[in-house]
């Protein structure tokens, strides 16, 4: 049952976070303003005050998922010592990513596909493009070898959590060396 709070600063924060957990749940054909009231304990009307289109709604999650998703980036690249194998680096993020957080890594991925469906959605997955092409920026001598990795980090993230295979021991490193080998 949805409270009745007047004065409710974080209403449209818990909204979002509501989103992402319909999506989690339902998939985004699953999202709607009423699945996202009773999830929040909000009011219908709040979400429709808030977000005016179910793709508010999906925006708003995804560029909340793409801000933590980038946060974590930039954290793991500030944490690796100057000398780091960045091909090992990579492998071990994308493996960990798979183990660790599969689910939340599902999730992730869900939301960044739905620009394919959704306009209003691509500037927002384009932005976490360019945010993980800067990330690796700073550890490659080029836009264009920053741009590849991002790419190839990427496609073997999905392609492994598309298929459930785990690669076997040093088959990402090996396919990562190449292009940070240019390095």
């Amino acid at each position: 049952m949805a409270s009745s709070r007047r004065h409710d600063p974080d209403r449209r924060d818990r909204m979002v976070e509501a989103a992402i957990r319909v999506v989690d749940t339902h998939g985004i054909a699953g999202l709607s303003h009423r699945r996202v009231a009773a999830e929040a304990d909000v009011p219908l009307g709040s979400t429709t005050y808030h977000f005016a289109s179910r793709e508010d709604l999906l925006v708003a999650a995804l560029r909340r998922i793409s801000e933590r998703w980038l946060t974590g980036v930039d954290d793991w690249e500030r944490a690796l010592p100057s000398d780091a194998d960045l091909a090992r680096a990579l492998a071990r993020l994308v493996e960990e990513s798979l183990t660790g957080g599969r689910a939340r890594t599902r999730l992730e991925y869900e939301l960044y596909l739905a620009a394919l469906r959704h306009d209003a959605v691509r500037p927002v997955a384009a932005h976490c493009v360019d945010g993980l092409t800067a990330v690796l920026r700073r550890r490659t001598p080029d836009d264009a070898t920053a741009r590849a990795l991002a790419a190839l980090t990427d496609g073997l993230t999905l392609q492994l959590l598309l298929t459930g295979r785990v690669p076997a021991p040093g088959e990402l490193r090996a396919l990562l060396e190449p292009l940070v080998g240019a390095t």
